[in-house]
């Protein structure tokens, strides 16, 4: 998206055409829709500046943009080499606060590029700007002032800026980056903010039992520790954690006096050292049906509401999930379930693959670039593959997987993986009655997965077919 001439914009007097006339200017891909009270106060905004700023009427900035994973909008930044000026755009129905609390928002995602940056809200209706200052204050400013400050800008940048917006920067976890969860540099999105909202008020109406799910990369572990923090503010809470991470644990556990942590495993909770006001489980996709009752048993205990944050795997057969994960506390009748759908890591392309490699009888799309399969007759071969796939990047996932998410993932599929008669992906070993759990590990370390996939399969050619059907549509075969 690139930056347009506001007042060659703002000549145009109808908003179907202005919108046509933006689009051609940003090169953005879908036409806004201008609404006539943000019209009216960008023109306004025009005006106002042409007798107090040489050249007003060659100003360029990006108009409204947004970091559509974070649903986070801006109406007009302007980028210079040494300063950046964001303005906002109000018609004059809003309190102070929130315009100090939008700027102050904006203030934590545009100072990551390393300059200066200066906030302005104009509010057309009242005909007043305002500005925040370097303490968080908001203060009356002048068009003269603006008018200057735009002046001094130098080398205005024209790229894409979405070039230097990488939702990456924005989006942390308390597991993996404990430091700056605790600095508290980071964001919930609209919808997790929905889903605290409700989970909250539920809380207060007496509902002791909740979840939220949703596919890997859509923020359900930020989501639950900003939760937990905010439970934790009057008395302790604590965190069942159901996957890897015991280091990281143990420095937030120092850390975080307020919050305590238990690392659990599959069918046991740790003894707790003392009651708690809220429990919140966390990877609870990985928590049988012994350990969410021994859970369940301490939330009764101390009545005291439950939270469970979990992994969507429903594109997994129910018998390779039985006894684990949603089935085990989903079935419950006083369950109340939220879900996650923004995804915010995991691309589109290995979202939509994933879904499909593990239930091929789902409608699909038929390319995916970013998905490698390649065939070994013995281990020797599939061997040398997976070490050419490392050479190339890849990080061979195998045994427990990790929550930490890398950009490409490789892993092995053995004689021992098939489809059943309705199109899921099986492992004989799990109908055996083992408890290799071989099919959720490659779920989970699969979407681990941020920008490629590479499956090795040994020695199973009607697998190979199988997933290059997959890969290629349903009707082509791979000869």
């Amino acid at each position: 998206m690139k930056p347009i001439n506001i007042y060659a914009l703002t000549r145009l007097k109808n908003p179907e055409l202005m919108s046509r006339m933006e689009r051609q200017m940003s090169g953005r891909e879908r036409y806004l829709n201008i609404r006539e009270w943000e019209m009216e106060g960008l023109e306004l905004l025009c005006d106002r500046l042409q007798p107090v700023c040489r050249d007003a009427f060659a100003l360029t900035f990006y108009y409204s943009f947004t970091m559509q994973k974070l649903g986070k909008e801006f109406d007009l930044i302007r980028i210079g080499e040494g300063q950046i000026v964001n303005i906002e755009l109000k018609s004059g129905n809003v309190s102070d606060e929130a315009i100090r609390a939008q700027l102050i928002q904006n203030r934590y995602y545009l100072n990551t590029l390393g300059r200066p940056v200066h906030f302005y809200t104009y509010i057309s209706g009242q005909d007043r700007l305002v500005r925040l200052t370097g303490s968080g204050r908001l203060v009356c400013s002048t068009f003269e002032e603006l008018g200057a400050l735009l002046e001094r800008q130098e080398s205005i940048y024209q790229g894409d800026i979405e070039d230097l917006f990488k939702e990456e920067k924005y989006l942390i976890s308390p597991i993996t980056d404990p430091a700056r969860f605790l600095r508290k540099e980071y964001f919930l999105t609209f919808q997790q903010r929905d889903i605290k909202k409700q989970i909250l008020k539920n809380i207060e109406e007496g509902h002791l039992l909740q979840g939220f799910t949703g596919l890997p990369g859509t923020g359900k572990t930020i989501l639950l520790y900003d939760i937990a923090m905010t439970l934790s503010g009057k008395n302790p809470v604590c965190i069942f954690h159901f996957g890897s991470h015991r280091e990281e644990l143990r420095q937030l556990d120092e850390r975080l006096k307020r919050i305590d942590f238990y690392d659990c495993d599959k069918n046991t909770v740790p003894e707790v050292s003392k009651d708690y006001s809220a429990i919140l489980v966390d990877e609870g996709h990985s928590m049988g049906a012994q350990a969410f009752g021994q859970i369940r048993a301490l939330g009764t205990a101390f009545f005291a509401p439950i939270i469970i944050s979990y992994d969507n795997v429903e594109c997994v057969s129910e018998a390779e999930r039985a006894g684990i994960g949603a089935p085990v506390f989903e079935a419950c009748e006083d369950y109340h379930g939220f879900k996650l759908t923004n995804k915010i890591r995991l691309n589109n392309e290995l979202s939509a693959f994933l879904r499909t490699l593990f239930c091929a009888s789902r409608p699909h799309r038929r390319d995916y670039p970013n998905v490698s399969v390649s065939y070994g007759e013995d281990a020797k071969e599939a061997e040398n593959l997976i070490r050419y796939y490392e050479k190339e990047g890849y990080l061979f996932l195998s045994g427990p997987i990790p929550s930490t998410e890398f950009n490409r993932v490789v892993m092995l599929l053995d004689e021992s993986f098939y489809y059943d008669g309705k199109g899921f992906l099986r492992n004989r070993e799990s109908d055996a009655g083992g408890e290799t759990e071989r099919i959720m590990n490659l779920f989970h370390g699969l979407s681990r997965a941020k920008e490629k996939i590479a499956l090795v399969i040994r020695g199973n050619l009607q697998l190979t077919e199988q997933i290059y059907c997959i890969l290629q549509g349903k009707s082509e075969k791979h000869s």
